[in-house]
């Protein structure tokens, strides 16, 4: 698989493991991130690598900013993107089966090079289980594309 990587000044300490660590389980990165340590913005490459997947470009995305919640949210701007923000393996594994997200999304400021690691590889083994799970993401593609209004689906007591 062709991974997608964005990271801001914040996210660089942690990049190079997380890279290499992708690279050793047998995909592709394709980095989208600063290598500088100079202050920028993290709304820049959460989106330009939520982009590459998006187009097709790359098949899934992996963002990186201190929390890692700005640049889910960034990435999460770009239409076709679920970006998961987790900070631990067993959301990540869950994003992918029930949520299908397709970028993953976490801070070096709150995860070490071993959790983060472990939250990569537990995401990455993942598969989307569709089933019961697929009508809901299918809403919030539908919500996107502005064919579907929660306000008709909501149930009143």
């Amino acid at each position: 698989m062709r991974i997608a990587m964005g990271n801001d000044h914040v996210g660089l300490e942690l990049k190079p493991a997380i890279r290499d660590f992708v690279e050793s389980k047998g995909h592709e990165v394709v980095d989208f991130g600063t290598n500088s340590s100079e202050r920028t913005d993290y709304p820049i490459y959460g989106i330009l690598a939520a982009q590459a997947v998006a187009s097709g470009e790359c098949d899934l995305g992996i963002v990186i900013c201190g929390t890692g919640a700005g640049i889910s949210i960034a990435a999460n701007k770009v239409k076709g993107i679920r970006a998961a923000c987790v900070s631990e393996p067993y959301t990540a594994k869950l994003s992918r089966e029930h949520n299908n997200a397709n970028v993953l999304a976490f801070g070096s400021r709150v995860v070490g090079v071993e959790l983060a690691k472990m939250i990569v590889e537990a995401w990455l083994d993942a598969e989307y289980e569709g089933g019961r799970h697929a009508k809901r993401v299918e809403e919030i593609a539908d919500y996107e594309a502005g064919c579907w209004d929660p306000k008709e689906h909501t149930p009143h007591a």
